[in-house]
């Protein structure tokens, strides 16, 4: 209603020109739930608290630092190094390093969920309590939208493939606006194509429910992470075995004639000094003479910093997310891309071996990271898990769509109990198609108009009836065209005949 003037005087009234806009939302915020050092800031627990970070400098203010994986070491003269070395149980957590792998792979802001300390062993409870800690806590955060739980390859069987379910269903049923992104349990061992094979085994125990909602990668990826010179002969456990191999080492290089007794003796004396040796500082001594004259000592740090840097590629993919989505659009498949701090994938797999992967019949896609001479390693594959789904086949397909979706969500909100009426139908109509149409113009949508992109449809006698009118409902139909990869590419040659 007008304003009556009642003074003299000049009035200024200024009116809107410009409509509301969407503002679209992030699509690479990773959100990862694991086991650290520590969780507070200050002295404010941080534990089943989601938080925000932009760095690994801030993991490791607010996190700390990396766990003592802890190995067994035992004798075994059929082995090519002579010992095998084991983890101890309860010793190994793979949230530390696999920030430290997101970030080498360009990673960006990410959120980080704390449900325990070093001094525990993994556990399923604790990754996804129903009481609100692990990941259920991430259900009143709406900014993430990747899911990574790493700890979960070291859990039983079952309890990795129940977890890996809850997060499927969490992002497909709960949330609907975050993508899952899974390992293969034990996916550093070859395939056996029968009752064992570990990518079979892994479709049976991922389920069915929401396999649109996640990807999952193979095999498992031999980094540079951790640097095998960082590493002490404290990491291992029984002690008493590691000076034996030791011993046994300098006495066959004895035998051998390659040294001299007296300098066998003073090594032996060094090596003794393990079991004795409790201070930090005597420690990095006695560790720094030992790799100069005790060779066998730094092949068994090398196998175990091997070890150690055998990494889940989740949170490298994580990064190759963040990286497509910031320097290109959400609609680039994270695929043909190189990976960072990554010397090798742990398996290697030909195209024979990928075929099976890619279309399999029950449709559950697993994609592959591949090494090519001349071109490094690549992941070679850019599929959910719901592989025979025309509509969300490919992981660029589901994110465009996420990201479509949560969009215009946020925007609609804006017209919550504005009137029902054509004013408002027309505003909000308005509002998408200039949305939709700037995503068009980026590449988003396929077409070669915005008529053949997408189409908006609102209104009394097209989306609603009366009675949705008189109930308080307005309905919206949006068709969009996403751009999908070119996954395979067919070149036909045949000859012509001369012309001149």
């Amino acid at each position: 209603m007008a304003t009556t003037l009642a003074t003299p005087g000049v009035y200024i009234e200024e009116k809107s020109s410009f409509g509301s806009s969407v503002v679209p939302v992030q699509t690479a915020v990773p959100a990862f739930v694991g086991y650290t050092e520590k969780a507070s800031r200050g002295s404010k627990s941080l534990i089943n608290k989601p938080v925000k970070i932009s760095s690994f400098g801030q993991f490791l203010e607010l996190f700390g630092g990396a766990p003592k994986t802890k190995f067994n070491i035992e004798v075994n003269e059929d082995s090519a190094l002579g010992f095998d070395l084991s983890y101890v149980d309860g010793s190994r957590f793979m949230l530390y390093n696999s920030i430290k792998l997101f970030y080498a792979n360009s990673g960006g802001d990410c959120y980080v969920v704390s449900v325990g300390d070093y001094s525990e062993k993994v556990k399923a409870s604790k990754l996804n309590d129903p009481s609100g800690g692990g990941l259920v806590s991430l259900e009143k955060y709406l900014e993430p939208t990747l899911l990574l739980i790493p700890d979960a390859i070291l859990l039983s069987k079952s309890a990795c493939y129940s977890l890996q379910a809850a997060m499927l269903t969490h992002c497909g049923y709960k949330m609907k606006n975050r993508f899952a992104i899974l390992d293969v349990y034990n996916g550093d061992q070859e395939r056996t194509f029968d009752e064992k094979d570990v990518v079979d085994n892994f479709r049976e125990g991922v389920g069915s429910n929401f396999l649109q909602w996640g990807a999952a990668y193979y095999p498992y990826l031999n980094t540079t992470i951790v640097n095998p010179s960082d590493l002490d002969y404290t990491l291992i456990e029984n002690l008493d075995q590691l000076v034996e191999i030791l011993t046994a080492d300098v006495d066959a290089s004895l035998e051998a004639g390659t040294i001299s007794e007296a300098r066998a003796e003073g090594i032996k004396l060094e090596i003794n000094k393990i079991l004795e040796t409790t201070d930090k500082d005597l420690i990095n001594s006695l560790q720094s003479t030992l790799s100069i004259v005790c060779p066998k000592l730094n092949s068994i740090l090398e196998e175990v910093g091997d070890m150690i840097n055998l990494m889940p590629p989740s949170p490298a993919m994580a990064g190759a997310y963040t990286m497509c989505d910031n320097s290109s659009s959400v609609a680039k498949s994270p695929a043909n891309i190189s990976l960072g701090s990554v010397i090798s994938p742990s398996i290697d797999i030909n195209n024979d071996n990928q075929e099976e992967m890619n279309l399999p019949l029950n449709g559950k896609a697993i994609n592959a990271v591949r090494s090519f001479a001349g071109k490094g390693v690549l992941v070679w594959g850019a599929r959910t898990l719901d592989g025979n789904s025309k509509d969300y086949r490919y992981i660029s397909v589901r994110r465009t769509m996420t990201f479509l979706e949560q969009s215009i969500k946020f925007a609609a909100e804006a017209f919550v109990f504005s009137p029902n009426n054509s004013t408002t139908w027309s505003t909000l109509k308005a509002t998408v198609i200039n949305f939709l149409n700037n995503q068009w113009q980026s590449g988003l949508l396929a077409g070669s108009s915005p008529e053949e992109a997408f189409n908006v449809s609102i209104g009394l006698g097209n989306t609603m009836t009366p009675n949705d009118v008189l109930d308080g409902v307005l309905k919206m139909n949006i068709k969009v065209a996403i751009t999908r990869p070119a996954e395979f590419i067919v070149i036909t040659f045949e000859q012509q005949q001369q012309k001149s």
